[in-house]
């Protein structure tokens, strides 16, 4: 006997499935709950229950229809075949051709075996408005209101009753059922209708209802389909029986009619290798206008295909014929054009929209070309792609049946039969050409296990879930295990792309969500914004409106609030008709809004912050929230490609994105005009090239920030920086390949502590990179100091312990945290009070023992002393190759003339002892060899004869003593070359002023001299400031002494006293040498006897002749005055030697300006007299000289005798030359003209003796460079250069004769005897 609670179990077999799985669960609750009163009430209730659920099934029973079925569809002839494979088996594949009426029988079938009681019958569809027309069909055949009986339900309308046996949905609707109803028991039998599109959701719903399938045994499932490899899905399901059904078509003829055919020959009538698809298209027209009537339906592959063949069309101008174009971004208006009723011939050009999802009326007539855009997800750039690709032999049939619907149809396809039999026999399912991160997301929500386990028809390329996956990983929905993180979830609750929910998960975050919501879900449908073919140009102006140019999403979020602002202002009528007027698409606006409602009701179940949307939109934050979603999806403006110039050229619109790609931006968009240089696109697809589409401008730092978990870092060239005190490196941040920071500086410290730490080590510590006042620092460094300096004098590198040593002298005491300055402080802050000398380093252990105890420091010394009371200080550099190598010596300024006086200029002089051993050696080396060979061994005759010399001694003079005696071998003193000794052996001078400060520096005292004069002469004249007299007209400096001592710097000098001549006045200058004050005294007097006697210019330019007035003309002086004032300055010279030379006090002066009133006019006379023969004479020779070289005479003469006369005559030639010689400058001159009447006959001769006259100037001018001149008449150096004036005449004119015998050797031996 059975007790109440198995009756009342029993009674649960006849509820409904979804009654029967609930209250089962609560009986079997029952038994733990221990009180009986409790248990009593539990169970009362469960009855109520069990009574309400029986009322509502019997309901269900009384609404199933009564059932008839349209005995012209092929399915009603195998309804029983249908219908007995429904009772014996729980899978069943019905295949038939469109138009069987398998969609809408299959349900009625099913309701009359009793299915659809229990549970609903559901029936899927892949779109919306398939489910709702089909729910419609099914309703009115079986005469019940939609929503009662038969229900549909779809994303924004849900038209579904308790009472609702039938229910139309499409396949995304029972997808998201899933994830509330595990084994949709609300159901018990499922129709998956149009299984042969093979979509994502398809093939997910397929897979999973095989793994359901076992567990709910009393679930049907029925698969229908076109054109599925129906063999393929029956094995998946363990052989479900497969039950075919006929179309109902007609008979359709197929020609194959190539672009260009593969098997004609060039000589065949009609054969063109150039023709086009548009071509082949016209000429099909042409082939079936001629079969009769009917609309003609061409499949083409896109938008610009279906314009151009338009446009050829439109240019035939076929009689009565409207050409119609048909693709999904076309207003619903143009749409609708298709199914509008016409008049005459109608051309339908479609995209393959028109293949299985929209039926076109009165088609009699298909032209198909093969090919069609197929969404391809690409490996290796990680994009959806648009290739145009040929389609299958499945879709090749699907178009030409749409031509056997009304009668015998004829189909041409513009490709070969051949080509058609090589194709696949059906398009690749969906899942594996497209990206599987959605499908993956809901699996990990369901937790369905790997993906590789899942029962797929055809298993997705393992790469292509890899990609799924790191799509997953980008948007931080999956862990590093794959299991799904809090945001992940998140992701999976919102009916959304992954991409798009990644966007609003961040907006949330952010503060940004409402403006991300409406955002999202613009993304998600279809662009509301229409572009009808002929107001293109209308359209893009009205849309200008909402346009930003830095993002095309912020746009979406202008007209939003433009939309907004205009529903509340308008009716429900004005509304439509305004938005269709700016040509705005209504139902997708609807759709916009009832999508944006639906995912704030989910955000708001998910916990997230819902308000009112900001007045002034953040713009940072939303874009921040949209890259969230889209960093793979970054491109960064491509770097402009080189002019021919080598400027580099304006930036283009290509971009580099990641994983190596490159992208354009889309036209239309306003960021085209002047694009960024950082974009994020929401999606990029491939058609022609690959195109950025829905931009905005970007950041790289927002970037890096949102791509933490993806970016790759990379370091390069640690190295030290001395002003942070820390080791940094270089820092390049790539996401996905793409470089988003590129030489970024980094702290190193935490990257790397161990190189950084050898690093803070080898360049703070060893080498001393860094600013510290730490003691020990100090010591240290003071004690390296001891050991360089004693190494540079040495001129050795083995005696400080090298760079290694020190760093393990340091590595060896400080911790290993110790990577910066910062580090150290802290950690010497409190190790110094502990071992305060742990870090003090002495001499001793900074050096090498062995080579330390080689070398004499007293062999070094610090200074040389010079003579009594003056010393010089040395310093050392062991610097090969540098100038300042060996040994320096610094001479101050104001001793610099005593120094080259006493030393001679001679370098030598300052070799100090521990380099003498050396020296020596060097300058024996130089000797000749002959002298050389009776030296050897040389180290050794080194060894013997220095120890004999005293270090204060002239070298070279002591050496060729100790040579003589110690050897017998006599070295002449020309014999030695200083100059070929290395240059560290040699002393380098260093010229400092009364600061310490260098001037100057080099071996050549005569050459520094040179250089530092014009510093020299300024300290010279501040030190003899009270000596020093200007602007005097008169002589009033009594006496002039010939020397003063004058203290310049810590030295006292002589120096020596000069009359200057100022120009209009005369001065006393004070000068370092008494050579130069000669020179410059001569010039002086000359200048006052002329100011004090009076200048008898005037006097003798008036008393000059017309005759002498042209001789004198032209002269090197310029004007005549200026050249009398040559000659009197001459005679001033003149009367000044007479008298002895310049005067040094009054009464010297006052005797020669006595003189001077009395000589000076008539003198200056004589000369005037004078120079005019020497100008006559020049005027002939020049006049000869300008003649010659139509006289064919060696240009090498010409030069010669140009150079002569310009040494003759020049400015201030008269007083150069002196009164007295003027006559000789006549006979130079008529020697020149002889010399000029032998050529060109003597040119042979002539070229030898100017050779000879060359040899012996060019001696001369090294005596001019050694030995400066007096300035006085009877300047030795002076006499040289009329010596060889007067060679010249003995050379090129002997009959002109000279005053006394003259030859070149002559000119030497005076040479000689001046140096």
């Amino acid at each position: 006997m059975s007790s109440p609670q198995d009756d009342l179990r029993a009674r649960l077999a006849t509820l409904t499935l979804a009654d029967e799985h609930r209250l089962r669960r609560r009986l079997d609750g029952l038994r733990t709950v221990r009180d009986a009163a409790a248990r009593e009430r539990q169970r009362e209730r469960i009855v109520d229950e069990v009574a309400a659920a029986e009322e509502r099934i019997a309901r269900r029973r009384a609404a199933v229809p009564v059932i008839t079925y349209p005995e012209d569809l092929p399915v009603s002839a195998r309804r029983d075949d249908i219908a007995a494979a429904l009772r014996d088996a729980q899978v069943v594949v019905v295949a038939g051709e469109t138009g069987s009426g398998k969609t809408t029988q299959l349900p009625k079938i099913a309701l009359e075996l009793g299915r659809g009681v229990r549970g609903r019958i559901g029936h899927t569809q892949p779109r919306r408005i398939a489910a709702r027309s089909v729910a419609e069909r099914i309703a009115e055949e079986l005469d019940t209101p939609l929503g009662e009986a038969v229900g549909y339900k779809m994303r924004f309308n849900d038209q579904v009753s308790d009472s609702t046996l039938v229910k139309l949905m499409t396949d995304g609707v029972l997808l998201a059922e899933i994830q509330r109803d595990r084994l949709l028991r609300q159901y018990d039998m499922i129709i998956l209708d149009e299984a042969h599109e093979r979509s994502l959701n398809i093939d997910f719903l397929l897979g999973y209802l095989a793994q359901i399938l076992p567990r709910r045994p009393d679930l049907k499932l029925v698969i229908t389909s076109a054109t599925i490899d129906v063999e393929r899905v029956a094995a998946h399901f363990r052989g479900a029986p497969i039950i075919e059904v006929s179309g109902r078509t007609y008979p359709v003829e197929v020609r194959y009619r190539p672009v260009v055919d593969p098997d004609a020959k060039a000589d065949d009538e009609g054969y063109d290798p150039d023709r086009d698809q548009v071509s082949a298209i016209l000429d099909a027209v042409d082939e079936l206008t001629a079969e009769g009537p009917g609309d003609i339906l061409v499949f083409l592959a896109g938008e610009r295909e279906i314009r151009d063949t338009q446009d050829a069309l439109t240019e035939r101008g076929l009689p009565n014929t409207e050409i119609v174009p048909l693709y999904s971004r076309l207003s619903a208006a143009d749409q609708h054009k298709v199914f509008a009723p016409h008049t005459g011939r109608r051309i339908v050009l479609s995209t393959n929209v028109a293949e299985t999802s929209l039926t076109v009326p009165g088609i009699r007539y298909v032209i198909d070309p093969g090919t069609a855009r197929i969404s391809r997800y690409s490996l290796r750039t990680k994009v959806q792609r648009l290739p145009i690709e040929p389609v299958s032999q499945a879709s090749a049939r699907q178009r030409s049946g749409r031509c056997g619907r009304l009668g015998p149809g004829i189909a041409i396809r513009l490709y070969t039969e051949d080509d058609f039999e090589a194709r696949p026999e059906f398009t690749d399912p969906e899942i594996l050409r497209t990206n599987l991160a959605s499908v993956l997301l809901q699996m990990a929500a369901l937790d369905l296990g790997a993906v590789e386990e899942f029962p797929f028809v055809d298993p997705p390329d393992r790469r292509a879930v890899a990609d799924g996956v790191a799509l997953l990983e980008e948007l931080g929905a999956l862990d590093e295990q794959g299991k799904l993180t809090p945001t992940g979830r998140s992701l999976a609750a919102l009916p959304l792309d992954p991409r798009i929910a990644r966007m609003v998960v961040e907006a949330d975050r952010r503060g940004v969500l409402e403006e991300v919501l409406v955002i999202a879900a613009g993304l998600t449908i279809q662009d509301p914004r229409e572009r009808p073919t002929e107001h293109q140009q209308a359209a893009d102006d009205l849309h200008r409106r909402f346009a930003d140019e830095n993002s095309d999403f912020l746009a979406l979020l202008n007209l939003w609030r433009y939309l907004g602002e205009q529903a509340d202002a308008l009716s429900g009528n004005q509304f439509r008709r305004t938005v269709k007027r700016e040509f705005l698409h209504y139902l997708r606006i609807r759709e916009w809004q009832d999508l944006h409602g639906q995912l704030r009701g989910t955000a708001r179940r998910l916990g997230m912050n819902l308000g009112e949307p900001a007045t002034e939109p953040d713009e940072r934050g939303i874009t921040a929230a949209l890259l969230a979603g889209l960093l793979s999806h970054v491109g960064m403006q491509a770097e402009p490609v080189k002019q021919r110039d080598g400027k580099p050229g304006r930036p283009g619109r290509e971009y580099l994105g990641t994983r190596n790609t490159r992208f354009v931006l889309a036209p239309g968009t306003p960021l085209a005009k002047k694009p960024p240089r950082w974009v994020v696109a929401a999606e990029l697809v491939e058609t022609s090239r690959l195109f950025a589409r829905t931009v905005a401008r970007i950041d790289p730092e927002t970037v890096e920030k949102l791509a933490d978990h993806l970016v790759k870092r990379q370091y390069s060239e640690p190295r030290w920086d001395a002003k942070r005190g820390s080791v940094v490196a270089t820092e390049r941040v790539t996401l996905y390949g793409l470089p988003i920071v590129v030489g970024r500086r980094v702290q190193y410290g935490s990257i790397d502590p161990e190189i950084s730490r050898e690093l803070f080590i080898r360049h703070a510590l060893v080498q001393g990179e860094w600013t510290t006042h730490h003691r020990f620092w100090a010591d240290n460094q003071r004690a390296i100091e001891q050991v360089a300096q004693l190494e540079e004098r040495a001129r050795r590198r083995d005696i400080a312990v090298d760079d290694e040593t020190l760093f393990e002298l340091y590595d060896a005491r400080l911790p290993t945290d110790v990577v910066s300055t910062r580090h150290f402080d802290r950690w010497w802050k409190r190790a110094r009070h502990e071992t305060p000398d742990l870090l003090t380093f002495t001499p001793a252990m900074l050096t090498d023992a062995a080579a330390a105890g080689q070398v004499d420091p007293d062999d070094y010394p610090d200074e040389v002393e010079l003579s009594q009371g003056l010393s010089l200080p040395l310093s050392y550099a062991f610097a090969p190759g540098a100038p300042q190598d060996g040994v320096t010596v610094d001479v101050p300024l104001g001793v610099l003339d005593s120094v080259a006086q006493r030393t001679s200029g001679e370098s030598l002089a300052f070799t100090v002892p521990g380099l003498r051993e050396e020296l020596v050696t060097a300058l024996l080396r130089t000797l000749p060899k002959q002298t050389r060979r009776a030296l050897v061994p040389i180290p050794d005759r080194v060894r013997q004869v220095l120890p004999h010399i005293d270090p204060g001694e002239p070298l070279l003079p002591a050496l060729e003593r100790e040579l003589r005696r110690a050897a017998g071998v006599v070295v002449p003193p020309d014999a030695w070359q200083p100059g070929q000794v290395p240059d560290h052996l040699r002393a380098t001078f260093r010229v400092l002023d009364d600061q310490q400060r260098p001037l100057a520096t080099g071996k050549d005292l005569a050459a520094l001299k040179a250089q530092v004069a014009p510093q020299a002469r300024a300290t010279l004249a501040a030190a003899a400031a009270s000596v020093e007299r200007s602007r005097m007209t008169t002589w009033d400096v009594g006496t002039l002494p010939r020397t003063v001592e004058v203290r310049r710097g810590d030295h006292l000098v002589t120096a020596y006293p000069a009359l200057v001549d100022e120009g209009g006045t005369v001065g006393v200058r004070v000068v370092p040498t008494e050579v130069e004050a000669t020179r410059l005294t001569w010039r002086g007097a000359r200048r006052l006897l002329v100011l004090v006697a009076g200048s008898p210019t005037k006097q003798v330019v008036k008393t000059l002749g017309p005759r002498t007035r042209l001789a004198l003309q032209f002269n090197p002086d310029g004007e005549i005055p200026a050249l009398v004032d040559d000659c009197v300055d001459a005679v001033a010279t003149e009367l000044i030697a007479a008298a002895g030379g310049p005067p040094r006090d009054q009464a010297a002066f006052e005797a020669l300006v006595a003189t001077a009133k009395r000589e000076l006019h008539p003198l200056t006379v004589d000369a005037v007299q004078k120079v005019e023969a020497v100008l006559t004479q020049a005027r002939e020779v020049a006049v000869a000289i300008g003649a010659a070289p139509g006289r064919r005479v060696p240009e090498a003469a010409i030069a010669d005798l140009r150079r002569q006369m310009t040494g003759l005559l020049h400015r201030g030639f008269v007083a150069a030359a002196g009164r007295r010689r003027l006559p000789d400058l006549v006979r130079y001159l008529r020697a020149m003209a002889h010399r000029l009447e032998k050529l060109p006959a003597n040119a042979v001769r002539d070229e030898l003796w100017t050779a000879q006259v060359a040899a012996v100037t060019a001696e001369y001018e090294q005596l001019r460079a050694q030995v400066p001149s007096t300035g006085a008449p009877d300047d030795p150096v002076a006499r040289v250069r009329w010596m060889i004036e007067e060679l010249r005449v003995g050379l090129f004119a002997q009959g002109i004769g000279t005053p006394r015998p003259i030859s070149e050797q002559r000119v030497y031996k005076a040479i000689d005897a001046l140096i």
